[in-house]
Parts: structure tokens; C-alpha cells; sequence
């Protein structure tokens, strides 16, 4: 099915979404990798407060290339989701419910969607400089330090993705992969 959908990615929303939907996405999301992550969580541990309101918001796992001149950013596709598979479960726990990469994700963090209402969103990987014409605002707002994997506020529109997880954990990297070997096998299951 195709889907427009306006953020926030609201618990409500977010069930209404289903693995292998495709999805344009307009609104607010915000950018951050491994280091980020990785901050964002310890200060977590410590009681603080995260640079952003995490509730009912996407994460955009990019670390985007500097922006050309007349240009809002440069270069922004996605990296390999496992490398904040660490992290995901944590994020979710305080609100954040859409995350958009490439690649599986380990059964942890299928179990934090579950439990969260959270949707796992696959972006082309190699169109980066494709997905950057949809983000029409970019504000770094923490972690400068951390160059590209800095913290970051895009206003996206009709931003293409596909849901790949949803929130009760229908995969289509594994319900795809089950339907073309049974094809490929000779049987119409």
C-alpha cells in the first residue's frame, strides 16, 4: 500500500503502518549515528535530558556530507542500521518510534518495536544525493564535535521509504526473502 504520512509518528499512526508499505514522509525528523547514539544514551544513564523531544519522533540514522553552496545539505543516504542496534531499544524506551536506515536489525530490537509501537523504515542505500532533495531544512542542534554523526533537525517532504519492520514485527526482509524461495521453488505459498 502507498502512504502518505505527515510526522509525528504518533503510537496510533504507527499501527496503521505495515511491513512493506511504501511510505512518503513529510516532517521533522532528526539525524544520528553510532557516536550519537552512543551520547545520547549515557546521558540517559545519568538522568539528563536528550537535545530533542524524543517522543513520537524518527531518527534518521546519516551522517550526512557537508552541503554544497546553495545547497540545505549534501549527500544523505542512509547507513548500516545494526550499528545502532545497541542503542534502538534504549531510544524507544523514552519515546522515539520511527527509525529509518538500511539493513536487518537483531531480534532485540524487533521485541523494543513490539513493546513500543516502533517502525523500522528502509531507505534506498546509493541515492543519497536522491533522498537529499526531499530534506528542505537542516539545523545541527548537538554534538557538533562529532562532525557528520552530529545531531541534527531535517524537515523532510514526501521523503520515499518502505516499511521493512513494523510494530508487531512482520519483517520484509525475511517475509520477502520466504516468498521468492518459495517461488523460485515452484510452489505459489
Amino acid at each position: 500500500m502507498e502512504r502518505h504520512i505527515t510526522l509525528p509518528l504518533t503510537r496510533e499512526l504507527a499501527r496503521t503502518l505495515h511491513a512493506g508499505d511504501t511510505v512518503y514522509l513529510t516532517g521533522t525528523i532528526y539525524t544520528s549515528r553510532d557516536a550519537g547514539h552512543k551520547r545520547m544514551c549515557e546521558a540517559l544513564a545519568r538522568g539528563e535530558q536528550l537535545p530533542f523531544d524524543p517522543k513520537d519522533a524518527t531518527i534518521y540514522y546519516v551522517g550526512p556530507s557537508p552541503a554544497k553552496p546553495g545547497q540545505v545539505i549534501g549527500s544523505a543516504g542512509p547507513t548500516t542500521s545494526g550499528r545502532m542496534d545497541a542503542y534502538a531499544p534504549t531510544m524507544m524506551s523514552v519515546g522515539a518510534r520511527g527509525m529509518i536506515g538500511k539493513g536487518a536489525r537483531l531480534p532485540e530490537v524487533v521485541e523494543a518495536m513490539k513493546q513500543y509501537d516502533g517502525v523500522y523504515f528502509g531507505a534506498i542505500g546509493g541515492a543519497g544525493a536522491l533522498l537529499a532533495k526531499c530534506i528542505k531544512e537542516a539545523e545541527l542542534i548537538a554534538y557538533e564535535d562529532l562532525g557528520a554523526e552530529a545531531l541534527r533537525k531535517l524537515y523532510v517532504e514526501e521523503m520515499p521509504l518502505v516499511v521493512i519492520i513494523d510494530c508487531e514485527g512482520k519483517n520484509l526482509y525475511e517475509d520477502g526473502r520466504a516468498a521468492y524461495l518459495a517461488r523460485k521453488n515452484g510452489s505459489c505459498t
